[in-house]
């Protein structure tokens, strides 16, 4: 087996060496918001979840694949792709910044945003087309460490969770974000959920539209997203799989005014 200590940008540096193998992947938490420990359920002191390694059991989990148009090698993911505001503060963070100040590196980055005009652009997945100023193609619930924006999806489903959101400035943001930390993302007005195995996202003539891969950032839009089932043997708690979300019926929502 391969053991990496790091965050989520160092695992998906490992995991892109290691998609397609046998080989079983197992994380000792570092970084600055692993939110695959998070999503696992792994301790995040390295201590206690080197200990826990020997109870850990296989599972074989499915790769995202993002591809853009810009020259870009494409690149496997295991956690999320994020297009619009979100990887536009990835990509303006401040290194050093992150480095002192860890998750609050990108509350200042994202307040930078706050007032401004953001670009649209158009995501088509399911043969239907959604005007969008940030998309998220997630594998897992947890997003930045501690919040959840896609509600159902696990690591164990042969699917993307797509989360949609409406605006062309950042002033919408504030009502999502407070939407987010009540868990009510599924239920706001100017959001849509559904799900897909591919998506392709446009670019805008509109200014520069960034694109994140597991909190790297990976390029500018357009760029295709799609599912690389059966792709990766990750290492999980023997409770994982029993803490898998319900899984909701619809296969998509779409806000409405009625809601």
């Amino acid at each position: 087996m391969i053991l990496v200590a790091g965050g989520d940008g160092t695992i998906n540096e490992v995991v892109n060496g290691m998609a397609g193998s046998a080989v079983p992947l197992g994380i000792l938490p570092a970084g600055t918001a692993n939110v695959l420990a998070n999503e696992l359920g792994i301790a995040r002191n390295m201590e206690r979840a080197a200990e826990s390694v020997v109870h850990w059991v296989k599972e074989r989990v499915a790769l995202g694949l993002l591809a853009t148009a810009t020259g870009e090698t494409p690149r496997y993911f295991l956690l999320m792709a994020g297009a619009g505001l979100d990887a536009d503060v990835v990509y303006h963070v401040n290194p050093r910044t992150k480095e002192a100040l860890g998750k609050i590196a990108y509350w200042i980055a994202g307040l930078a945003k706050f007032g401004q005009r953001l670009p649209e652009f158009t995501v088509e997945c399911e043969g239907r087309a959604h005007r969008t100023s940030f998309a998220l193609v997630s594998r897992v619930r947890n997003y930045g460490g501690d919040l959840e924006i896609a509600p159902t999806i696990s690591l164990l489903d042969d699917e993307f969770e797509v989360v949609l959101f409406e605006g062309s400035t950042s002033l919408p943001y504030v009502k999502y974000m407070l939407g987010v930390v009540a868990r009510r993302t599924s239920a706001m007005r100017g959001v849509t959920i559904l799900r897909t195995r591919k998506a392709l996202l446009s670019g805008t003539d509109r200014g520069q539209v960034y694109v994140q891969v597991d909190g790297e950032s990976a390029g500018l839009l357009p760029a295709s997203v799609e599912l690389v089932p059966n792709a990766l043997t990750l290492l999980v708690p023997p409770g994982f799989r029993a803490r898998r979300p319900a899984r909701v019926e619809e296969a998509a929502w779409t806000t409405s005014p009625t809601r």
